[in-house]
């Protein structure tokens, strides 16, 4: 017989009692003693393992008292198990016996010692203390129906703190009914891909995960062209197209604005075609030598699909991101999404709703905006100093730079770093593979990514993989 006992320390017990003896007590004894020896042999129950006291094993089996308690006695003889009082009865540590192999997956590449992989936050700063204040909150206040089926459009609570930050901080026009709530905004991006169809416009450099997820939903892509004022509206084909992905505020990865003349271009392209801009806002908080650039939604919210996320701001641990809906999409994506909530934890979104209405958010923002320009500023002066002939561009805002490199030297750079421990990411990358290759080889330097303690380390790193002139 194959049981589960409920050990009442918190712990379960799976035990295979298979009968013998006709259910007399030596048998059960027997077939205990077996179980619990094979239990420990297998590594099931490792060293230092409590097991349940022997009243509590013997009315969850439905044993005699006596009976789990000969059992412990036999095994702690045979070395098995040790009982010491106070202590209860544990797993024993046998140190002739052959320790465990770690499971490891043999198609795994090691993961480089530095990074500069762009995308990611410095984890190490995450605000544990104020989040955790606001988890304990967010817990204690929360409502019964937070722990049930959850609405598809998100918790009401992160909804309205959201439509307050987004108003005041990005220049989002909204109110709490026009917010869905996503797991990120590549989540975000699927359920709108989903619910609009058909082709769409991206930036002919961007970001390749978004492609290859568009692809995923089914839907193909248009590379626009990218100059100095930012990606080029459609032309008259473009009225085939369903919407353009857009990353107006700060293009990714190359790094500015779009422009003014272009932004309304957009627009008026999404009217004229009946098509969506959708707004990806991956990093609109982080802004440092010019003044901050607003959402494009706010210029006309019926025309822009806007796309939010804490994965730059708090850590991509936290799997929470938003979506600013024109009122036509709203039904449409929801209908995607299902009738109830199967991507985002209700506790997190009320974590993170406590975290923006407390003023936690807005402080965590400033303070990392202050370190991550410092890091901007050490990684212009060390190249300015050790690498003068490398171009940096794309540093008025965000969380990376581009390195403009020599034609013909960006694969070279990327495979000398690896050999120094150090991952980075090649501009081509992010090239759309039907987009024009009108750019020059580079690199894009996520400066965000390292710990405070190791960024030096990691600047040497990219200096010693960087070309000569």
């Amino acid at each position: 017989m194959e049981t589960w006992a409920n050990s009442g320390l918190g712990r379960d017990l799976h035990l295979d009692l298979t009968a013998s003896g006709g259910g007399r007590a030596p048998g059960v004894r027997a077939n205990l003693v077996s179980a619990l020896r094979e239990s420990i042999r297998s590594g099931r129950l490792v060293a230092g393992t409590t097991l349940p006291p022997s009243r509590t094993l013997a009315l969850d089996l439905g044993i005699a008292r006596n009976t789990v308690a000969e059992a412990y006695s036999e095994l702690v003889a045979e070395g098995w198990l040790t009982a010491r009082q106070g202590s209860g009865t544990r797993v024993a540590d046998r140190a002739g016996e052959p320790a465990r192999r770690p499971h490891t997956r043999s198609t795994a590449a090691p993961r480089p010692a530095l990074s500069l992989m762009p995308g990611s936050p410095d984890v190490g700063e995450f605000p544990r203390a104020a989040w955790t204040a606001s988890a304990r909150r967010a817990l204690t206040a929360a409502p019964n129906d937070a722990f049930g089926p959850g609405d598809p459009r998100g918790r009401p609570e992160l909804r309205h703190a959201l439509a307050e930050y987004l108003s005041r901080a990005r220049g989002v026009r909204t109110d709490p009914d026009h917010i869905v709530v996503s797991a990120s905004s590549g989540h975000g991006l699927w359920l709108l891909a989903r619910a609009v169809k058909g082709p769409i416009a991206v930036e002919g450099y961007g970001l390749h995960l978004h492609r290859e997820l568009l692809g995923d939903a089914g839907v193909s892509t248009v590379p626009l062209h990218l100059d100095n004022r930012g990606a080029q509206p459609p032309d008259a084909t473009g009225r085939q197209l369903s919407a353009a992905l857009l990353t107006p505020a700060h293009q990714f990865p190359t790094g500015g604005p779009l422009h003014p003349g272009r932004r309304t271009a957009f627009v008026e392209w999404a009217r004229a075609a009946d098509a969506i801009v959708i707004e990806d806002d991956y990093d609109g908080e982080f802004r440092y030598d010019r003044q901050p650039v607003g959402a494009l939604q706010g210029l006309a919210p019926d025309e822009v699909a806007y796309l939010g996320t804490v994965s730059k701001t708090l850590s991509p641990a936290i799997r929470v991101g938003w979506m600013v809906l024109p009122e036509r999409l709203i039904d449409r994506v929801l209908a995607v999404k299902g009738g109830y909530e199967r991507w985002v934890s209700s506790t997190d979104q009320l974590t993170l709703a406590d975290f923006i209405e407390r003023g936690a958010f807005d402080r965590h923002v400033r303070r990392m905006r202050t370190l991550y320009r410092r890091r901007r500023d050490t990684l212009v002066e060390t190249l300015a100093a050790r690498a003068p002939h490398v171009h940096v561009t794309g540093i008025a805002a965000g969380l990376h730079a581009v390195l403009e490199l020599p034609d013909g030297t960006e694969a070279a750079t990327v495979d000398r770093a690896a050999s120094l421990g150090l991952a980075v990411e090649g501009l081509r990358t992010f090239r759309h593979p039907d987009g024009r290759a009108d750019r020059s080889d580079g690199l894009v330097v996520g400066y965000s990514t390292p710990s405070s303690a190791r960024f030096s380390a990691t600047l040497d790193a990219l200096c010693r993989a960087l070309p000569t002139p």
